[in-house]
């Protein structure tokens, strides 16, 4: 209860930054402000994330022209440099403030500040069985994955990671992860 009151707490406080970026998103291309993908979740119960689109419109239509640059050594699908995104996209992934629209998922209990990032449903169904127990916890916006530098591991390394983290899990331990992030986040943008 205390996360969900604190993710729709933190929403109301990002919601100036969330209409200024609402005018930079729709200024600067075509296509809604919100982008939805259907997901993962805890016991690989699929729903709806919600995040600030950083991408051309029709950026999901494209994935099958790009398989072929797809980085990702398991089925994940990732390009570091992914020409689908928009030039204000490109920033907002990479400090992560398209993810703002996720503390909706957390007030509706979707979501967890920390724990394994959610999959899209199609590449959760190809994760090898013994990589399961990730899916035993709620995903999170943030997660071990990522402040171990989730550009430069692995598929075989993030799952590890993500088993780890189920391991791990306490209050304390989501904490340390969550202040890493941001500690991470500012050293981007600064």
């Amino acid at each position: 209860m205390l996360e969900r009151l604190s993710a729709l707490f933190l929403l109301i406080f990002f919601s100036p930054l969330l209409v200024i970026l609402y005018i930079v998103v729709e200024l600067t291309s075509k296509g809604s402000f919100i982008f939805k993908q259907l997901r993962a979740g805890k016991n690989k119960k699929p729903f709806w994330i919600y995040k600030i689109r950083t991408m051309v419109e029709g950026a999901e239509t494209q994935k099958s022209k790009l398989k072929a640059q797809n980085e990702a050594d398991g089925p994940a699908f990732k390009i570091r440099n992914d020409p689908r995104y928009t030039k204000v996209g490109r920033f907002l992934a990479h400090t992560a403030i398209d993810e703002i629209p996720q503390l909706w998922n957390i007030i509706r209990g979707e979501m967890s500040f920390v724990g394994p990032r959610p999959l899209p449903v199609d590449e959760a169904k190809k994760i090898p069985k013994k990589y399961e127990k990730r899916f035993s916890v709620l995903p999170g916006m943030t997660s071990l994955w990522i402040v171990c530098g989730a550009d430069h591991r692995s598929f075989k390394k993030w799952m590890e990671l993500d088993l780890e983290y189920v391991k791990k899990k306490s209050l304390w331990y989501d904490v340390k992860i969550f202040f890493q992030t941001v500690v991470m986040v500012i050293k981007f943008v600064l």
